[in-house]
């Protein structure tokens, strides 16, 4: 028998579902930082074996108050995640505030598929406070399976995994067991060059920032070793910015160039040739147009 499904993680910003999904997965799937709102797209991962295939779809963080369309259109991308699931994992900390009227506790009441409550970062807190916390979401929310876990130190992610394969459906795979992605290449390196911005620069800077890959080219050097030439825009909503980013006589890009580069020889297993630019483009986040350039929209 073959079981396959679609496994989708959701939660608030910065509760550790980029960080869960890489573990489960076992690649670098999706960018990581101590900053919130660093997923902006849905990132599907696909573990596969020779009687199952998962896909998990990591999700931005859903926010409340959307200041822009940017933020809008992640939104959308998080209730997607409620019409092709089968099943649900919902991951808060141990130091997240919710209350039951709360729009993702509603809607998770109304879902009828088999749903996990992921209580993340469980080292932080006395094992009496986690009870309480299982206690109060369990009285909310009917979850098939309660499971408190590290993402960051992989403690109980194994376990997680297990009750995950246990609730498949039986099905067909959907991609090729080999592959353990559905977005390209490209977009994991202008998702690493973003990630070196968020721990490089400070403030508002990484927030205004889209990152654009306009060329990748495959060679070899003069040695005949592979060598990957790659070409980005970084794309900030002012000319402030735009000089935070370039740095005195150019020292913070060649900064975020050079650290850009080690991230993603590793991502690719091969040398790098990395050049960067920046552009200004006036309030993206809000131009539609733009956003859907970017893939945010449809």
């Amino acid at each position: 028998m073959h079981r396959s499904g679609f496994v989708n993680i959701i939660g608030k910003p910065n509760v550790g579902k980029s960080t869960l999904m890489n573990a489960l997965v076992g690649e670098r799937m999706s960018i990581i930082t101590n900053k919130p709102q660093t997923t902006r797209h849905r990132i599907i991962g696909i573990l596969s074996g020779d009687d199952f295939q998962v896909v998990f779809s990591d999700t931005p963080g859903y926010i409340e108050d959307p200041s822009y369309k940017m933020q809008e259109a992640m939104n959308r991308f998080v209730h997607s995640t409620f019409e092709d699931a089968d099943l649900m994992l919902f991951v808060t900390d141990v130091q997240e505030k919710y209350e039951e009227d709360d729009p993702i506790v509603q809607k998770l009441k109304r879902l009828d598929i088999p749903k996990f409550l992921v209580l993340n970062k469980i080292d932080l807190v006395k094992p009496e406070e986690i009870l309480a916390l299982i206690k109060k979401w369990n009285d909310w929310i009917n979850f098939e399976e309660t499971i408190p876990i590290s993402a960051l130190q992989k403690k109980n992610t194994d376990t997680l995994l297990k009750l995950i394969f246990e609730k498949l459906p039986e099905g067909p795979a959907y991609y090729p067991k080999d592959q353990f992605t559905d977005r390209p290449e490209r977009f994991f390196v202008s998702e690493i060059i973003r990630e070196k911005i968020l721990e490089l620069y400070e403030q508002e800077v990484p927030y205004s920032t889209e990152v654009v890959v306009e060329s990748f080219k495959e060679g070899v050097t003069k040695k005949g070793e592979n060598l990957i030439r790659i070409a980005a825009t970084i794309y900030v909503m002012r000319k402030t910015q735009k000089a935070i980013l370039i740095g005195r006589q150019g020292s913070s890009i060649k900064k975020l160039g050079t650290e850009a580069r080690k991230s993603i020889e590793i991502f690719l297993e091969s040398k790098v040739f990395i050049e960067l630019h920046v552009k200004v483009r006036d309030n993206w986040r809000n131009n539609e147009k733009a956003l859907k350039g970017f893939g945010y929209q449809g």
